[in-house]
């Protein structure tokens, strides 16, 4: 997929407590009608769904968005009997809000632009060099252990630098503020420092709660 395959409009899912970032898979579990028509609509059309969080500002039915998410396409769908959709959504590119659509549909619709994030959909890769986030690599082993979490990390190994750093800024326990400044670095070089602060943060303040400013 290139930038003019991309849909300039697409249907917004507003999903607190969660972030996509390029590359990476994820399971859900469609069960409001609103969704349930956004899902189907897209499966009749190119599969394509903005993942973004939602601000603790506006109303309850239609909260302020932040302005940058990332788009998925839909690679597995199923529905149960008892009415739901299972999809299986993979993360391909950041977006950034143009507008908003006024739509008479259950879910919403933004304009959108992806011209600063076209890194996301290059051929390119960066190899691992672990002289590079071998540092990081060891810090998140202490923090997740800290947090009381047993991960085995080894298979991110395998993968080049731009996708571990994308797997591991989702999976990790971070705040959703610190998750978002990730998803909005620019490029895998400025992911790389944020995330050395953020980590260096919970080491030097002994895992206590805090978020990167």
């Amino acid at each position: 997929m290139n930038i003019q395959e991309l849909p300039k409009t697409i249907p917004i899912f507003p999903l607190s407590n969660f972030i996509m970032f390029p590359g990476t898979t994820v399971p859900l579990n469609i069960f409001e009608p609103r969704y349930l028509q956004m899902v189907n609509e897209s499966m009749k059309n190119n599969r394509i769904i903005g993942m973004i969080q939602p601000k603790k500002s506006g109303t309850l039915k239609k909260p302020d968005l932040y302005q940058i998410g990332c788009i998925g396409k839909i690679t597995s769908f199923n529905e149960t009997e008892d009415g739901r959709i299972l999809i299986i959504l993979n993360g391909v590119c950041r977006f950034r809000i143009k507008s908003e659509l006024n739509s008479s549909k259950l879910y919403r619709e933004c304009e959108v632009q992806y011209n600063d994030f076209l890194g996301d959909i290059s051929k390119k890769s960066n190899e691992v060099n672990f002289s590079d986030i071998g540092l990081i690599m060891e810090n998140m082993r202490k923090f997740f252990k800290k947090q009381g979490y047993i991960v085995n990390l080894k298979d991110l190994e395998k993968k080049d630098m731009s996708q571990t750093l994308n797997d591991l800024s989702m999976a990790s326990p971070f705040s959703l503020e610190e998750k978002q400044i990730l998803l909005e670095s620019l490029d895998v070089n400025i992911r790389k420092e944020k995330m050395e602060q953020i980590l260096n943060n919970y080491i030097k303040d002994d895992f206590e709660n805090t978020t990167l400013q």
